[in-house]
C-alpha cells in the first residue's frame, strides 16, 4: 500500500495520503485542531487534495462517536458529482461546440439564478416538497421560500461547479457535472453551525466553528433531519440537471443515448460504471474500527471495495472515474478532486485571461475574467492526487473535457 504519512503534534493520529510538507501550514494547524475533538474515533484521515477550509479542512474524513460537527460537512451539503457514459464517440460531435455550450447554458441556470418555470419533473418530487415544512423554521417561515427552492432545483450555482462534455481514452463521450444543494443547503448549514456554537459543551473548543451536536439531543435530531433532506435535494438536483443536459444535447446530437442503471442483474456492475452519482460533502452512518460512528466527508468520496466514484480535475485537465478498494485506514474514502492550491483572490492577481486561454486550449468554455479564479493552475496536479491514493482507488476511466460550462 501507499505509505501513510502521520502528522506530528496532533492529539489523535492524523493519517495523510500526501506529504505534510506539501500542505499549507494553516491547513495542518486546522487538522491538529480537528484531532483535539474528544469525540474523534481512532484517527482523522486526510485525502491528497487537502486544503484549508472554513471550520474543517477540505479533504478531511472524520469519524465521530455520538457527535457530529456541521462544519465538518461544510455549507454545500450533499455537493458532489454525476457522470454518464453515452453511446456517442468523438466522431459524432460537431467541429464547433459553441452552439452546444449555448444550448446547455440556456437549459441549466448558472450562478444565483433558478428556473423561471417549475417543471413537471421537479414538481414530481412530492416526497421532498412534502417534507419541506419540517425544516428549520427560519427557512420555512420565509414567504415564498419553497418556490425559490423549487426554482433552484436543476441549477448549477457558481464557484467550482461545472457541467462538462468529456472524452475518455477510447473516444467515448461522457456527460459530467458538479453541484450540490444550492442556497437551501447553505442556509440550513449556516443556521445549524450558529446553533451549535451556542451550546455549553462547545465553549472549551479552540475553534468554535468545529462545534458539535451530541447524540440524543433535540439539536442533533433537528440537524440530522435537515441534513438528510438537503443531501436528498443535492442528489435530485444533479439528477435533474443530467436530464436537462441530455434534453439540450439531443437538439444537436439526436442519436444520443444514456444508460438507465438497473438495481440488480448481470449488467448492474457495468452500468454502474457508466452512470455514477456521488456526494463528497456529507454525513453517513458507518462502522469502523469496532464502533458505529458518524462519518463526515468534507471534500472526499466513499470508496468501498468495488464502489464507483468520480475525481475531477480542473478546466483543461483530466478527470477520473475510479473504483474503490475499501481501505480501512481511509475509512473507505478517497479524494474528491484536484483541490485548490491557491485562493481565488491570489489566482485573480497572478493570472490573466491570456493565461486562461492558453491553459484551456481545446476546451469550449468561457475564457473571460469572470472565471479567471477557476484557471487550472489554481488547482493541484490531478495526476499527483491520483498517484498519492493508489491504495484507495483504481482508475476505471480517464476523461478529458472538450466543453465546460461554469457559473
Amino acid at each position: 500500500m501507499t505509505p501513510v504519512h502521520e502528522l506530528a503534534g496532533a492529539t489523535a493520529p492524523i493519517w495523510m495520503w500526501t506529504p505534510p510538507q506539501e500542505v499549507e501550514s494553516a491547513a495542518l494547524d486546522q487538522l491538529r485542531t480537528i484531532a483535539e475533538l474528544p469525540y474523534v474515533h481512532h484517527h482523522v484521515a486526510v485525502m491528497p487534495d487537502v486544503h484549508l477550509g472554513k471550520g474543517a479542512t477540505v479533504g478531511s474524513v472524520i469519524a465521530l462517536r455520538d457527535a457530529v460537527s456541521p462544519a465538518a460537512v461544510g455549507v454545500d451539503i450533499g455537493c458532489g458529482m454525476a457522470a454518464l457514459r453515452t453511446n456517442l464517440t468523438a466522431a459524432d460531435l460537431p467541429d464547433d461546440l459553441r452552439p452546444v455550450r449555448a444550448a446547455v447554458e440556456a437549459a441549466i441556470p448558472v450562478g444565483h439564478r433558478g428556473h423561471t418555470e417549475i417543471s413537471r419533473r421537479v414538481r414530481g418530487y412530492a416526497d421532498l416538497w412534502g417534507a419541506f415544512g419540517d425544516l428549520h423554521p427560519k427557512v420555512t417561515g420565509r414567504s415564498g421560500s419553497i418556490d425559490r427552492v423549487m426554482a433552484q432545483m436543476g441549477s448549477l450555482g457558481s464557484g467550482n461547479h461545472f457541467v462538462e462534455l468529456c472524452l475518455d481514452t477510447e473516444d467515448a463521450v461522457w456527460l459530467m457535472l458538479h453541484s450540490g444543494s444550492r442556497n437551501i443547503g447553505k442556509t440550513l448549514a449556516e443556521l445549524h453551525i450558529a446553533a451549535a456554537k451556542k451550546l455549553p459543551h462547545n465553549t472549551g473548543l479552540r475553534d468554535r466553528d468545529l462545534s458539535v451536536f451530541l447524540a440524543g439531543t433535540p439539536e442533533m435530531a433537528a440537524y440530522r433531519a435537515d441534513l438528510t433532506w438537503a443531501q436528498t435535494y443535492a442528489r435530485r438536483n444533479r439528477d435533474t440537471m443530467l436530464a436537462l443536459y441530455v434534453d439540450a444535447l439531443r437538439d444537436h446530437l439526436p442519436t444520443l443515448r444514456v444508460p438507465t442503471p438497473p438495481t440488480h442483474g448481470p449488467h448492474a456492475a457495468d452500468t454502474a460504471f457508466a452512470a455514477v452519482n456521488c456526494h463528497h460533502n456529507y454525513v453517513a452512518e458507518e462502522h469502523h474500527y469496532g464502533a458505529d460512528v458518524l462519518i463526515t466527508r468534507k471534500g472526499a468520496i466513499s470508496a468501498r471495495a468495488g464502489e464507483y466514484g468520480i475525481i475531477p480535475g480542473s478546466m483543461g485537465t483530466r478527470s477520473y472515474i475510479v473504483r474503490g478498494l475499501g481501505s480501512a485506514e481511509s475509512f473507505h474514502s478517497a479524494a474528491h478532486g484536484a483541490g485548490r492550491r491557491m485562493s481565488r483572490t491570489r489566482a485573480r492577481k497572478e493570472f490573466t485571461t491570456d493565461d486562461l486561454v492558453a491553459q484551456t486550449t481545446g476546451v469550449e468554455c468561457r475564457k473571460d475574467p469572470g472565471v479567471l479564479d477557476e484557471i487550472p493552475a489554481a488547482y493541484k496536479d490531478i495526476d499527483a492526487v491520483i498517484a498519492h491514493q493508489s491504495d484507495l482507488v483504481d482508475v476505471a476511466a480517464e476523461l478529458r473535457a472538450v466543453l465546460c460550462v461554469k457559473g
